[in-house]
């Protein structure tokens, strides 16, 4: 049997990763038939099939599954080999994820830094939910990412980075709050599921027994700040976020329990995964951040 070709596992891989051919036609900037061709080479290739056809696109067969293991540990070598190989100056396209608060609030300043020192990486930064950050990592989408705690599976190393402060907002057309059950079937303006912040503002209304009404899932910070000042419901939002925009006088601020005071955010990548470009950013990025409220009330509990 021939070796395997590292461009047809690339797009083996791509076609695994996306679910159907014009997916990764337009993922690879190929047209399709070219793609359809490759495939069924390395199919041909290899004696087995990989995909099982049906109308809503492909999925992996066994044999297919086990291909896919070896895929990216081949393109990741090849990756690191090259770099490996070049001058020793860190190089290349660098994929880093991140939380849109973290991209946002944390990262220009290091990302300017980075670009200073190392003009020879690009730096493609992608914004989505910690679960959908995760996703990514594990497709190899993207090299590291930037999520909240907590991180727990066994195929990634991590590194406390950032430390956050969670602060309820509330529309000014809310009565001052002075106990938690006053907000209890109110609407809750949030990032859709997936999102860690929601996970801890859910978990925090269970333990203290508060009904949400409503939950009015939204895509970008800017966008739940808007709501919030509208009147529509209330929020729980990064101070990182908050000491970002102009927003005295617009709504009310709760400091939230201790348990939501000193959240981190954690730099995430592949346990596999060994990079000069990603010891580079290590090495830029601070320890814990020092961020407190400012101008809020204390939220307690009845």
């Amino acid at each position: 049997m021939q070796n395997l070709n590292l461009q047809a596992l690339e797009i083996f891989r791509t076609v695994a990763v996306e679910g159907s051919i014009s997916k990764a036609a337009a993922k690879l900037n190929r047209v399709q038939s070219n793609i359809s061709t490759r495939i069924k080479q390395l199919e041909q290739q290899l004696d087995k099939p990989l995909f099982l056809r049906h109308g809503r696109g492909f999925t992996l067969t066994p044999d297919g599954e086990t291909l896919l293991a070896y895929s990216e540990r081949f393109l990741q070598l090849s990756m690191e080999t090259s770099e490996a190989l070049r001058t020793g100056k860190p190089s290349g396209l660098l994929h880093i994820g991140a939380m849109e608060s973290t991209a946002a609030s944390r990262l220009p300043e290091f990302l300017s830094r980075y670009h200073e020192l190392h003009p020879d990486v690009e730096i493609v930064v992608t914004t989505d939910t910690a679960g959908g950050l995760m996703d990514r990592l594990q497709n190899f989408d993207i090299d590291v990412a930037f999520v909240a705690e907590p991180v727990s599976y066994d195929w990634v190393a991590t590194t406390p980075v950032f430390e956050e402060k969670l602060v309820l907002v509330a529309p000014n057309s809310f009565p001052p709050l002075e106990y938690t059950l006053e907000i209890s079937g109110k609407t809750v303006v949030a990032f859709e599921a997936g999102c860690a912040y929601r996970r801890y503002l859910e978990g925090w209304l269970l333990d203290t027994g508060i009904v949400p009404g409503n939950v009015l899932s939204v895509s970008s910070y800017l966008a739940i700040l808007a709501c919030v000042s509208a009147g529509t419901g209330y929020a729980v939002i990064p101070q990182s976020v908050l000491d970002m925009v102009s927003t005295r006088g617009q709504f009310q601020r709760y400091a939230l329990p201790d348990s939501l005071s000193k959240i981190r955010t954690m730099l995430v990548w592949r346990s596999d995964y060994k990079s000069a470009k990603l010891d580079v950013l290590k090495d830029l990025l601070p320890g814990f951040g020092d961020n407190t409220a400012r101008d809020h009330i204390t939220f307690t509990s009845r």
